[in-house]
């Protein structure tokens, strides 16, 4: 009996997840078990959802990682592009369905069915999303801006990984009113939002759900047409639910924009590139009259232009021509109430072309800007006024394994100096199974005041299969600047961390030498060690309680001068819940120390006069 009770345990589990059939059973309990033995025979034999379910339990996620092939269509077949995926083209592509939730209930099927479709043609990859939704008028949809917060809303993000890098890649979201947002996806940390290209989607929210139709042509991105399997996942937001649901690399615990166990699209053969050239042409005119005597009139036209031109499938060339930004979006308006300058990430095309590949230091210099090598947006100004840039080249992609980023640039001069050449250069190989080192050079000073070079390697180690699926990183680098005014001094720093659940373990530290000077990098405190330490603990509650998780954290960060005198401190902690109706709450406080050595001025002439400061924060939100 204890078998039978067993079994019949099981089928009625099953049978809640299928939600296929409710029992209810009254009367003898011998009788009810006989009666559930005879479902469960028949139930095995005629229901598909059983078997699914046995396939459901069986997934390792540590290792899943899942595979399909694209559809390929003639150019005259490509669907319209109206967000209507009821086309009949779209029968040909075999449905990818099979979504886990990463969140509420890590490893469950996806409360809502979801069916993505993919299909290419000689010119473009065409995608058709149908996210069911059985309240259809509760859907998220208010974000209609390019690059808006769609966040806010349900969206689908497609990630395309062309190298296989399971590093580097694209990712591409769109809301059910067809808003659209794209990045780049930069070595498993960050999305670099910044980047754009050309690509199209519509979407249409319908009866049962929402719609959307996307196609992403193959000039839009970097790829090799000899190869045939492209690193491919899928990710869905329902909003209002709070629940995030995924094709592959069902785990909770990695960052979105983590593509290492990503799935495989398989047989993208036969493609076009076109000339892989690209042509971006600008100009700008203006008129000039002087009312006076001799009522002179001045007309002025100034052409600018990029160029974009794939010299293998996977390295690209730009070359840019007095070079025209007027078309960069501007930077969010932000006060500095530190002693400190403010990092605004790049903005403008040219330099944003492959700008991952000239990424360095891994989480070291990611999350804590200070000490970059190389920050592009010191290239155009000097003493933060504008100066013209005349011409500049870029050499970025990949070469087989061996990622390369090379940079010069011409800029015009100041009444101060001379126009500057200036340089950058950055190789990548990968290591071991997930990991990564790399080597950086730049040169120049865009001031013209002094002779500067710097050189650096980094190491990046990355292990996702450590204790049954538990990720450890470690990220190293050292680099020395050589300057003739400052003389030469070095940066060095490593970051730990085991970024899992229900632990969450980081600890850092980074020296910034008291005359390192990069110019063409980012540093903003020098003579400076900083030391850092976070803990979480983040526990998932069953699906049925009223708190979906509770969470509490702890940190820690020193910055001391090189004699370790402690100039800053804080120390903090913090509890946080999520209710079952997506509702969060966090409880958080701290305390604050900085030794100020010199009085110093903030925005609107307020004076912070020299001393130590110390006081307590909390907040709750």
């Amino acid at each position: 009996m204890h078998g039978i009770n067993t079994l019949i345990d099981t089928f009625l589990h099953r049978m809640r997840r299928c939600t296929v059939v409710s029992i209810r059973v009254q009367g003898d309990v011998l009788a009810w078990r006989v009666s559930a033995f005879r479902l469960i025979i028949a139930a095995l034999v005629c229901c598909p959802c059983l078997a699914a379910a046995d396939d459901v339990a069986s997934r390792d996620f540590s290792t899943y990682q899942p595979s399909f092939h694209a559809t390929r269509i003639s150019s005259s077949e490509a669907p319209q592009l109206d967000g209507d995926v009821s086309d009949a083209i779209w029968a040909k592509a075999a449905p990818i369905s099979e979504f886990y939730q990463l969140e509420p209930n890590e490893g469950a099927p996806g409360s809502e069915k979801t069916v993505v479709r993919v299909l290419y043609d000689d010119n473009a990859l065409y995608f058709s999303i149908y996210a069911y939704d059985r309240e259809p008028k509760k859907i998220n949809a208010s974000v209609k801006d390019r690059d808006g917060d769609i966040g806010k809303d349900d969206l689908i993000r497609i990630y395309l990984d062309p190298c296989m890098s399971r590093r580097d890649g694209y990712a591409f979201e769109v809301n059910p009113l067809g808003a659209r947002f794209d990045a780049l996806v930069q070595n498993n940390a960050e999305f670099l939002a910044e980047w754009n290209t050309m690509w199209s989607a519509r979407s249409r929210i319908v009866a049962d759900g929402w719609t959307s139709e996307v196609v992403i042509p193959f000039r839009s991105i970097s790829y090799d047409p000899k190869r045939e399997n492209w690193g491919f996942d899928l990710f869905r937001l329902i909003r209002r639910k709070g629940e995030r649901i995924r094709w592959s690399q069902i785990s909770n615990q990695m960052p979105s924009s983590d593509i290492s166990r990503s799935g495989t699209m398989q047989g993208i053969t036969g493609t076009n590139r076109g000339l892989g050239l690209d042509l971006h042409l600008y100009g700008t005119a203006s008129v000039k009259r002087e009312w006076n005597a001799p009522r002179e009139t001045d007309t002025t036209f100034e052409p600018s232009g990029n160029l974009y031109y794939r010299i293998t499938p996977a390295l690209t060339g730009t070359l840019t021509v007095n070079t025209d930004f007027s078309d960069t979006p501007l930077d969010e308006r932000r006060v500095n109430t530190s002693r400190f300058g403010l990092f605004y990430p790049e903005t403008r095309a040219f330099f944003l072309q492959d700008a991952a590949v000239f990424e360095f230091g891994g989480g070291n210099l990611s999350d804590s800007v200070n000490g970059r090598p190389f920050f592009s947006r010191n290239i155009g100004l000097v003493d933060d006024q504008p100066v013209d840039i005349k011409a500049g080249g870029k050499l970025s992609g990949q070469i087989g394994a061996l990622g390369i980023g090379g940079l010069m640039v011409s800029t015009g001069g100041t009444e101060h100096g001379d126009g500057q050449f200036l340089s950058a250069a950055r190789l990548t190989h990968p290591v071991l199974a997930e990991s990564e080192i790399g080597l950086i050079f730049t040169n120049g000073d865009p001031s013209g005041r002094t002779e500067n070079t710097v050189a650096g390697g980094d190491f990046q180690y990355r292990n996702s299969t450590l204790f049954g699926g538990d990720t450890l990183k470690a990220d190293m680098f050292y680099e020395r600047s050589f300057s003739s005014e400052d003389g030469d001094d070095d940066s060095f720093g490593a970051v730990i961390a085991f970024p899992n659940e229900p632990l969450d373990l980081s600890v850092q530290f980074k020296e910034i030498g008291e005359n390192f000077a990069p110019a063409l990098g980012f540093v903003n405190r020098t003579g400076v060690r900083s030391y850092a330490g976070n803990a979480v603990y983040h526990q998932t509650l069953d699906e049925d309680a009223a708190l979906r998780w509770i969470q509490a954290s702890a940190w820690v960060s020193y910055d001391t001068d090189l004699e370790d005198h402690v100039e800053n401190r804080e120390v903090g902690g913090g509890i946080g819940v999520m209710t079952s109706d997506t509702d969060t709450f966090f409880l958080n406080a701290s305390n604050i120390f900085e030794y100020v050595p010199e009085d110093f001025v903030l925005p609107g002439s307020v004076l912070v006069p020299a001393g130590d400061y110390e006081w307590n924060n909390a907040t709750a939100h």
